[in-house]
């Protein structure tokens, strides 16, 4: 009798909802700080969940900001990390011309985690590197606290149990 062996895991999802707290909570800041942004939140594939343009962001920051937040989910790093590395004669140059030329390697992308597992990515840009990287550190700060408090819900997709496996009625 062969033993089972469990192939897949259950990982924290990141929800529309969730998506929406995050860019209504880096949104409040750029207003704030006074400078409109483009904000665009990712699953943990870098697949688009939410974008918000804001009134008078600048349109060449559009993809920037979608490209900030894919490379913080698929890379499971901050964007200006990269900055760090990414320079001509560092370890890493050359690395922001790859996955056709997706790959940011300016600040203001950084990686959404839940219970240890990176769950996507926020990207902003429109702004200074700092603005953005405060932006988008607000937005992640949502998923600790809602403005009323509220915990941000994040759904857990069940993996199958060995046994457990459903039937089909006929």
């Amino acid at each position: 009798m062969s033993k089972s062996i469990y192939v897949t895991r259950n990982t924290p999802r990141l929800t529309l909802q969730g998506a929406r707290a995050i860019m209504a909570a880096a949104a409040r800041k750029a207003g704030a700080i006074g400078v409109p942004m483009d904000i665009a939140v990712v699953d943990e594939g870098g697949h688009l969940i939410v974008f918000n343009r804001m009134d008078g962001a600048k349109l060449s920051s559009i993809d920037i900001a979608i490209c900030k937040a894919w490379t913080a989910a698929c890379t499971r790093r901050a964007t200006h990390e990269y900055a760090e590395i990414a320079g001509p004669g560092k370890p890493a140059y050359g690395i922001h011309v790859s996955n056709h030329g997706r790959f940011m390697i300016v600040g203001g992308g950084l990686p959404i985690q839940s219970d240890g597992h990176v769950i996507g990515g926020i990207g902003c840009s429109s702004g200074t590197v700092q603005q953005d990287r405060e932006v988008a550190m607000a937005g992640l700060d949502a998923l600790m606290h809602r403005p009323a408090g509220q915990v941000v819900p994040l759904r857990r997709v069940p993996s199958p149990r060995p046994g457990r496996a459903r039937r089909r009625r006929a």
